[in-house]
């Protein structure tokens, strides 16, 4: 409408019989919804009627209704008045039909709108096939009703699973609180504990919402068992703190104990060595204690040995002329072995284990020892053939030996006459016998050196 165009009248406000109303223009949005599903003037004049006062009626099942009044306006602005009040009606009808059909919302809920429209339009005071409308609403009502009846039955099956899941995460935390939970690794299990409330707290956000008798009995039983296990890990964590707190006491004892040890130097290794053992036996103290200490005390063990390792540099700087010494005094006793005189060999021994000693001790005693067993090797060997001579020269056993070979010599000649007396009797087992016996002395004065 532009400016210099003169406005148009304001239609009056229909109002009940008998009740008179101010003159009132129609709202913007019962204009609006009258364009959504509105009714031909020809329709509107099937289902009401306006008189000449004004009154407005609609005809129900052949009976026609007094709706309203429309007292300042033409039959027509009150039919039509009226008519967007059935449409109105008519609108909300339309959209729950179309929710029904395109499923997604409860049908429960949508049988209570539906129940609503119902009453909304029984006597209303518009002007439209009210009696189709709710003959549309009845047959919704059946529909959803039957609906309604299949989601009661999901929802039952839905609220049977859920609390079939609850009932198995119950059992679990149950089993676990009833296992011995002095063998157990307190991190798995409560990891395991974690994860089932944690699933616990999903299917109650997520799922079903559970009556609260079955909630609460459910709940009771997997927080008592919460309660059992987290009462036993608090007591064994208890006592590890106190077993952590011993160990922690007698390994900081330890430490001051192995610093100490330092103005000593390597003297103080083999001490060290002994706190080492009471280290070990001294238990765990927690990792992060375990650690500090630790590091203490090997520190005050490094420095030890760091001093060791200075001395055993020196010596072994010290000891590279006497090495050189030995190994020539090695060269030297080689010649013990070829002299085939035991007795110069032996003076010639004597004399390079006396010049030996009087070297030193020669570090590192791995090399030490590797010198050590080279000589060792040369005396034992003059030593076995000093053996072999002493039994050879040995007065004692030279008179054993002449006395066995005049026996043997005896028995020899014996045993010749016998051979040559059987022979002459022809007997000749006899003859073998003594010749056997004869050959076997023989290989005996052989031995002896006979």
């Amino acid at each position: 409408m532009s400016a210099n165009e003169p406005s148009k009248p304001t239609p009056p406000v229909p109002v009940p019989p008998g009740v008179p109303m101010p003159r009132k223009a129609p709202t913007p949005a019962s204009v609006a919804s009258s364009t959504t599903a509105s009714v031909s003037s020809s329709t509107s004049a099937e289902w009401g009627r306006v008189s000449e006062d004004g009154t407005v009626e609609v005809k129900e099942d052949g009976v026609w209704r007094v709706v309203g009044q429309y007292p300042d306006g033409t039959p027509e602005e009150a039919l039509a008045y009226f008519t967007r009040k059935f449409d109105d009606i008519a609108f909300k009808v339309h959209t729950l039909e179309q929710r029904h059909q395109a499923g997604g919302a409860a049908a429960s809920d949508l049988a209570k709108q539906a129940e609503h429209l119902i009453g909304e339009a029984t006597d209303a005071a518009a002007v439209g096939d009210l009696a189709g409308l709710r003959e549309r609403l009845t047959a919704l009502t059946s529909s959803l009703s039957e609906a309604t009846e299949q989601e009661a039955q999901q929802a039952k099956e839905l609220v049977d699973k859920a609390i079939a899941e609850r009932t198995v995460l119950v059992e679990r935390a149950e089993a676990i609180a009833a296992s011995d939970l002095s063998k157990v690794q307190w991190k798995q299990v409560t990891a395991e504990l974690g994860e089932l409330f944690d699933e616990w707290q999903a299917q109650q956000q997520n799922g079903p919402r559970l009556s609260k008798s079955v909630s609460q009995q459910l709940w009771k039983r997997f927080r008592d068992a919460r309660a059992v296990v987290d009462k036993q890990r608090r007591a064994f964590y208890s006592q590890l703190d106190d077993a952590h707190k011993v160990a922690r006491d007698a390994k900081s004892r330890l430490v001051e104990r192995a610093e100490a040890l330092a103005p000593r130097g390597v003297d103080g290794i083999p001490a060290y060595r002994n706190l080492l053992d009471e280290w070990k036996a001294s238990g765990r103290a927690g990792r992060k204690a375990d650690d500090a200490l630790w590091a203490r005390f090997k520190a005050a063990g490094d420095a030890l040995y760091a001093a060791r390792a200075e001395q055993s540099a020196a010596e072994e700087a010290d000891s590279a002329p006497k090495i050189e010494a030995r190994e020539a005094l090695l060269e030297e006793a080689k010649a013990v072995a070829d002299e085939s005189n035991i007795k110069r060999a032996r003076a010639l021994l004597t004399r390079i284990q006396r010049q030996w000693d009087e070297i030193g001790r020669v570090f590192p005693r791995e090399k030490e020892r590797a010198l050590d067993d080279k000589l060792r090797a040369i005396e034992q060997g003059l030593k076995g053939r000093e053996d072999v001579d002493w039994k050879k020269n040995n007065p004692e056993t030279k008179a054993r030996a002449n006395d066995m070979t005049s026996q043997l010599l005896e028995a020899i000649e014996k045993l010749e006459a016998e051979v040559a007396a059987a022979d002459k009797a022809g007997n000749k087992k006899a003859a073998k016998e003594a010749a056997d016996a004869l050959e076997a002395r023989r290989a005996w004065l052989s031995a002896l050196g006979g």
